[in-house]
């Protein structure tokens, strides 16, 4: 077994394999750019080492700064994680070259099985289902048009080489190619130095199942079952979990079978996921194979109790598989939400900036739920424009699927995040969606189900008054501390009056308090919009406490609490509302109070998101109609198109290609067009 395994990389999958590598006795040797300096995976590493600044071109993807790293260091093994050079066969031939273990397949199985097009055509000798589409690297935007049109639309423009969304385009039309090969080549090359793309048929309205295979260096290959990854956007997977609701036992035997065909065809001697789209009829077909640890694979060892990390570890230590293909049980279910630095309100545009507060839900076993966190940050980390926007991974784990989500729901309760902009509200509303909980799922979930964008959740009239009855308990419980301190003139309290208005948002909601045996600000019960049946409320929220955590009608729900003037700002599962708690003769001032009306926006073009202007598409006195690209924006290794909203003639510009932009920086000015 190694003794020191340098992890080449950071975050939340760094920290993840030093867990795994800790609890095996190994020491850890940690590498990190100049941004990474202060990062959660560089304080938990036995060593660290600075392999220079960022962005990772300079840094985590310079293989001679991490052969150097462990020169200094002595480590006799690397673990990759996933992204950077975790696919990158020289990285395996120049480690091999200098007499340390690359954790990973070997390095013709990264060749083969990491490059999109040579897998695709090793899949089709192996017997596997191929997707139809062009089979090679495309030059000129011209060709891709040209064999676009022969393949039939729609088609994926895809990537050869890496994962995670990067460099994928649909195209539906002719310009639609010309546009999408351009953006997906830049892509590519920023984020993996390798700029061919290929062409394959789009299939309508599919699944993303894929299965986890482990091979070791003797031979042997086994799956251990699928993972439905199908909320995606942008080809970014959201929310993932094992198993799927659309494979049973036969389906999955068969697309285990061929994954593992495939694998041996190879050679294949670690962990690595064959993925498949399955089309409504669940006919399957290949997709492609990564050659290293998926981002999702907490899922899978919660539902086979495998950790795959050691496994790749005690493979790449030359150890033969403990495990056999008849022993692999799958029990329960698992799901996984990607939390990520974006905004949900402005088109899921990334964020960044420091975490002033930060407290994830408690791990662990609760009411027969399991909470995993895997995250690679802390409280007062910042979030930079350079990388990925992962924050962290919230795993649940249930004993089916309803149950599993039930979890998540309430994680997600408990999440609180505060200094950068973040899906969380995103994620708790599609908790919440009646389509994601009965299963009927596709990758085009999110195009389907939010067409015009993420908007915060507007309550219903249930929601409304649960919310403006803990809106009511927190201010009573204030004034209960108000008129407890010495000095004050005794007044009324707050919890002895008797009739409330609260506004939730823009809506007003009466309540009526009845007081328990022992008058207590925390403990009372309450109607809501004069109903006769009175719901009792208990909690042992103090103010300044973050979440309200209590009980209303005997059901348990948690608050997230937020100051706001005047009132308190409340989030619950994908609702973001200002709640004010006020008494009738106050409501009905405050509802003759005028409402703020919004700015005129349509005269700049305001950069979305922190970034890096790449190129600006327009000159001054230029008339641009609407839809048309104004500019284009790169953040955390993606390219961002922005577009007229209506139609316009450029007065002045603003930004140049170069120019590191704050988010809402001006970007150019408009004359509008009638």
């Amino acid at each position: 077994m190694f003794e020191k395994i340098l992890i080449a990389n950071r975050g939340e999958i760094a920290v993840r394999v030093i867990r795994t590598a800790r609890r095996l006795g190994i020491a850890t040797v940690a590498v990190y750019c100049d941004a990474d300096r202060d990062a959660l995976h560089v304080e938990m590493a036995d060593e660290a080492i600075n392999i220079g600044p960022p962005p990772a071109s300079s840094s985590y993807l310079v293989i001679d700064h991490i052969l150097d790293a462990c020169r200094q260091t002595g480590a006799d093994a690397v673990h990759p994680g996933y992204g950077f050079l975790s696919e990158r066969e020289d990285f395996a031939i120049a480690l091999e070259g200098a007499g340390i273990v690359f954790i990973g397949p070997n390095r013709r199985a990264i060749g083969a099985m990491g490059d999109k097009i040579e897998s695709k055509k090793l899949a089709a000798v192996s017997g596997v289902s191929t997707i139809p589409g062009h089979v090679g690297a495309i030059a000129t935007a011209e060709e891709a048009v040209a064999i676009a049109a022969d393949v039939g639309f729609p088609v994926m423009l895809k990537a050869s080489a890496g994962g995670g969304g990067k460099g994928m385009r649909i195209a539906r039309s002719v310009d639609e190619v010309a546009e999408g090969f351009n953006a997906s080549q830049s892509e590519a090359r920023s984020s993996f130095g390798d700029d061919r793309i290929l062409i394959e048929r789009f299939i309508e309205s599919p699944r993303h199942v894929e299965i986890q295979v482990l091979g070791d260096k003797h031979g042997n290959v086994i799956h251990l079952g699928e993972r439905e990854c199908s909320i995606q956007r942008r080809n970014q997977k959201i929310i993932e979990e094992a198993p799927s609701a659309a494979v049973d036992d036969a389906l999955r035997a068969e697309m285990g079978g061929q994954a593992v065909a495939l694998a041996e065809a190879v050679g294949y001697d670690s962990a690595g996921t064959v993925e498949f789209i399955m089309d409504p009829d669940r006919r399957f077909y290949f997709l492609e194979m990564n050659t290293r640890l998926q981002v999702e694979h907490p899922v899978t060892e919660l539902v086979t109790g495998i950790d795959l990390v050691e496994q790749m570890i005690r493979v790449a230590a030359g150890e033969t598989l403990a495990i056999r293909q008849d022993d692999v049980r799958f029990h329960g279910w698992a799901v996984e939400s990607r939390v990520y630095a974006e905004d949900p309100h402005r088109g899921f545009l990334p964020s960044i900036g420091r975490l002033g507060r930060y407290r994830p839900p408690a791990e662990g076993e609760d009411g027969g739920a399991t909470v995993r966190i895997d995250g690679g940050v802390a409280e007062g980390s910042e979030i930079s424009i350079y990388f990925d926007p992962l924050i962290a991974k919230l795993i649940t784990y249930g004993p089916d699927r309803l149950a599993a989500v039930d979890a998540m729901q309430a994680a997600l309760d408990r999440y609180l995040i505060d200094g950068i902009a973040h899906n969380v509200p995103f994620l708790a509303a599609l908790m919440a969606h009646p389509r994601w909980r009965e299963g009927r799922l596709s990758t085009g979930f999110i195009d389907e189900e939010y067409p015009e964008g993420f908007a915060a959740v507007e309550p219903d009239d249930a929601v409304r008054g649960r919310l403006a009855v803990v809106a009511l308990a927190i201010e009573r419980a204030k004034s209960a501390r108000m008129t407890a301190m010495p000095g004050r003139l005794n007044g009324e309290h707050a919890f002895g009056r008797r009739d409330w208005v609260v506004r939730v948002g823009k809506e007003q909601v009466a309540l009526g308090v009845a007081e328990a045996a022992e008058p207590s600000p925390t403990r009372f019960s309450v109607t809501v919009h004069g109903s006769t049946e009175a719901l009792s409320v208990a909690s042992d929220w103090r103010p300044g406490d973050p979440l309200w955590t209590g009980t209303i009608g005997g059901k348990e729900i948690t608050v997230q609490v937020r100051q706001a003037t005047g009132a308190v700002r409340l989030a619950w599962r994908g609702v973001d509302v200002v709640a004010r708690a006020m008494t009738p003769r106050v409501a009905a001032l405050d509802a003759l109070m005028p409402e703020e009306a919004a700015g005129d926006s349509a005269k700049t073009l305001k950069c979305p998101m922190p970034g890096l202007v790449v190129s600006i598409l327009v000159e001054p006195g230029q008339a641009v109609s609407a839809g048309a690209p104004l500019a284009v924006v790169e953040a955390m290794k993606m390219e961002n198109i922005l577009r007229a909203e209506r139609n316009v003639v450029v007065a002045s510009l603003h930004a140049a290609p170069g120019d590191v932009l704050a988010v809402d920086a001006v970007i150019m000015e408009f004359k509008v067009e009638d």
